[in-house]
């Protein structure tokens, strides 16, 4: 006789699962709320994680020099003035060599220009200089048709850029006041808070900022592998500026894609100037094996270790944050990632049952052996 369902359990299971889906339907619209009133704020939230970061970062000096009797505040100013000085120093290393051989890039995007006008010149394509001037002619006329928006893409770049160095002021005096001030926040958020909420928040914060620096800390060591190994290539290759290509590579691996996009292209462009078109190809085929390592193994293995996430997972995250907030999302995926991880052990711990122990053994009095109880007790005479 087949089985027939229970209909107390089949309403037990509907009603389980309808409170069930009651309670994920509301934390989905708190967690839609708290990031909708995070995009409101974000001009201010921005530039907080961006602190805070930076602060990850130089914090280790500020921590050495305190320990060795500075006070908080020369320490935090010292700090963030060697901060400024090896920012200002990477610019200059950047920047001088590309400028003292301007003179021999600019030489080598003319002959470019005139080797690429020659090739196409010749077969297959045939372009003759009367085709190139009607190109040029066309393109100057849609120039001059879209004069409106090129004004308003320029203006929208300008508040860009303003907006970036609004931002850039703002976190390194955020930095300065975390470096000085940093010690006593979890005492004075302590103090504020009531209750359980005094112990748990503090404690879920210590765990935050140690996954941060464990972040920072890896990601620089991958910019560090791509800027090595770039830099090999490089040299192999025999291109030139190879020490400032190298440390733009450095620098722009904290800015997860657009940062690998933009050093690539341009030593690959620096390349086709000075070497040709071949090496300028195997420059190109450097870079891309070693951004897909880097990617795809290097950093996975070094975040996932870092931070206690899987390499799976940190693909994931940063495919999914540059979906949703482009390269903003992809920046901050894996720390956002993370953070929720220590979020959600740090809960797991608190809502565990405690390990039970186990029952201490009760102790047995000893028996005799049957044999000698078999045997009666003699009498006394």
């Amino acid at each position: 006789m087949p089985a027939t369902l229970s209909n107390t359990k089949t309403r037990a299971a509907l009603r389980t699962s309808a409170r069930i889906s009651a309670e994920m339907l509301l934390v989905l619209l708190m967690s839609a709320v708290a990031l909708w009133i995070l995009g409101q704020m974000w001009s201010v939230v921005w530039p907080l994680v961006v602190a805070l970061l930076l602060t990850t970062l130089t914090w280790p000096v500020t921590r050495f020099l305190r320990r060795h009797g500075w006070p908080p505040a020369l320490a935090a100013s010292l700090v963030t003035l060697l901060f400024l000085l090896v920012a200002a120093g990477i610019v200059v290393l950047i920047v001088v060599p590309v400028a003292s051989q301007s003179g021999e890039l600019a030489t080598g995007v003319v002959n470019g220009i005139k080797q690429v006008r020659e090739w196409a010149a010749g077969p297959p394509l045939n372009i003759g200089n009367d085709q190139v001037t009607s190109v040029l002619d066309t393109a100057i006329a849609r120039l001059q048709d879209s004069v409106g928006g090129i004004v308003s893409a320029t203006v929208t770049g300008v508040g860009t850029v303003v907006n970036g160095l609004v931002t850039t002021v703002l976190a390194l005096f955020l930095m300065f006041f975390f470096l000085k001030d940093g010690p006593r926040f979890l005492p004075w958020l302590t103090r504020q808070l009531p209750g359980r909420l005094a112990v748990d928040v503090p404690a879920v914060a210590a765990r935050g900022w140690d996954t941060l620096g464990a972040f920072v800390r890896s990601q620089a060591f991958v910019g560090l592998l791509d800027a090595v190994f770039i830099g090999l290539g490089l040299w192999i290759v025999g291109v030139p500026l190879v020490f400032p290509l190298a440390v733009l590579t450095f620098v722009t691996a904290f800015v997860p894609i657009i940062g690998a996009l933009f050093a690539g292209l341009v030593a690959v462009l620096v390349t086709l100037v000075s070497n040709g078109p071949t090496d300028a190809l195997i420059v190109l085929a450097i870079i891309v094996a070693v951004q897909q390592l880097e990617g795809n193994v290097f950093q996975p293995m070094v975040q996932s270790h870092g931070l206690g996430l899987h390499a799976a997972v940190i693909l994931l995250a940063v495919t999914l944050g540059g979906s949703l907030a482009g390269i903003v999302g992809s920046l901050l995926a894996v720390p956002v990632a993370a953070l929720i991880a220590v979020v959600w052990n740090y809960l797991r711990e608190q809502l565990s049952d405690p390990p039970q122990e186990p029952e201490a053994d009760v102790a047995v009095p000893p028996q005799k052996p049957e044999a000698e109880a078999a045997v009666p007790a003699k009498e006394p005479t």
